[in-house]
């Protein structure tokens, strides 16, 4: 099953970060994907420009309109996403847990579902972790 991960951290808190910080971080992600990648875990995924390249469209009423920057002010900003296969949520939370931003932010795991051309998907779904406090 495919899972999204999101990563989100804060985007002035990573600003400080200096050079050095970011050519490790960055060293770690590309581990990281090279990793996931060999055991057949990975199918794509690329961390994003900052928030204040967004744009942000609605269409409303046939007419589409445009905003610059994100949807909203939020303490953390979306910063990349990993396009996971996994099992099951267990598995997803695992791999999750070792996308090396996840120590600045959050890594938020959806599962991700197929779009049908006839009839509407369950948008139900019952895959909890076993253990949703700590899995390690």
């Amino acid at each position: 099953m495919k899972y999204l991960a999101l990563v989100y951290y804060d985007e002035k808190l990573m600003e400080q970060k200096s050079q050095e910080e970011w050519d490790v971080l960055n060293q770690e992600c590309i581990s990281c994907v090279e990793d996931l990648s060999e055991s057949g875990h990975y199918i794509t995924g690329s961390p994003l420009m900052p928030t204040s390249s967004a744009t942000t469209v609605r269409v409303r009423d046939k007419r589409t309109t445009v905003t610059d920057g994100p949807f909203a002010e939020t303490k953390e900003q979306l910063a990349g996403f990993y396009m996971l296969e996994a099992k099951d949520l267990n598995e997803a939370i695992a791999l999750a847990g070792k996308i090396p931003p996840a120590r600045y932010g959050s890594i938020e795991v959806r599962p991700a579902r197929d779009l049908v051309e006839h009839g509407q998907p369950s948008m139900a779904y019952v895959d909890r972790p076993v253990e949703p406090e700590i899995i390690q």
